[in-house]
């Protein structure tokens, strides 16, 4: 899904590229806020209230109000003109939906890493599995309100990350923040691979 060129239908109609790209970290960084923020379409969401019953399973610490969560996946859409349109995929945080991540992450572009600075260690699997496969990625720290900030150093060596992979200061909740750390990406991978950046 991460490449290929624009077709025509029989009728003439043109069929517009398609990138794939995950959105991915810890439980309750602010992956399905981040894709309802920038999807040009109502998201399909898959969230359920989160229950007693999720106690002994889902670790909640420090994350404050979370009444929800994703149990599948997040979609959203954004149409870049009539030859391209990004499809973005929310993955579940918890550990116990991990067996979905290998299906979303089929053909993907790229991902992106939401980070918390006040609970960092929760975006490790995420940049754990990303590395393992190979599949670039970039790191969006969510500047929660009232969140200690830190530097994109401090972050970087924190997660031990080499240093081409892009880390930015991001507001979920923000459509141009979002689209920012986006655009980081689609650059990233258009480097690793060699090709033109795109123009802003």
């Amino acid at each position: 899904m991460d490449s290929g060129l624009s077709d025509r239908t029989a009728t003439g109609r043109r069929i517009p590229l398609a990138l794939k790209i995950l959105i991915a970290g810890g439980f309750g960084v602010g992956k399905t806020t981040l894709v309802g923020a920038v999807s040009e379409i109502r998201p399909l969401q898959t969230e359920e209230v989160l229950t007693d019953a999720s106690a002994g399973t889902d670790d909640l610490s420090g994350v404050e109000g979370k009444r929800t969560t994703t149990v599948a996946m997040d979609f959203g859409r954004i149409t870049i003109n009539e030859d391209l349109q990004v499809y973005l995929f929310g993955t579940p945080g918890q550990d116990r939906f991990w067996f979905l991540w290998d299906e979303l992450a089929y053909g993907a572009l790229g991902a992106v890493v939401l980070a918390d600075t006040r609970r960092l260690a929760d975006c490790f699997p995420s940049v754990d599995y990303f590395e393992r496969r190979g599949i670039p990625f970039v790191v969006g720290v969510n500047c929660f309100d009232g969140a200690r900030r830190y530097s994109v150093d401090s972050v970087r060596n924190a997660l031990d990350l080499d240093p081409e992979v892009p880390i930015l200061l991001c507001d979920a909740r923000s459509r141009q923040s979002g689209k920012a750390v986006l655009i980081a990406l689609v650059e990233h991978v258009a480097q690793r691979r060699g090709d033109p950046v795109p123009a802003g």
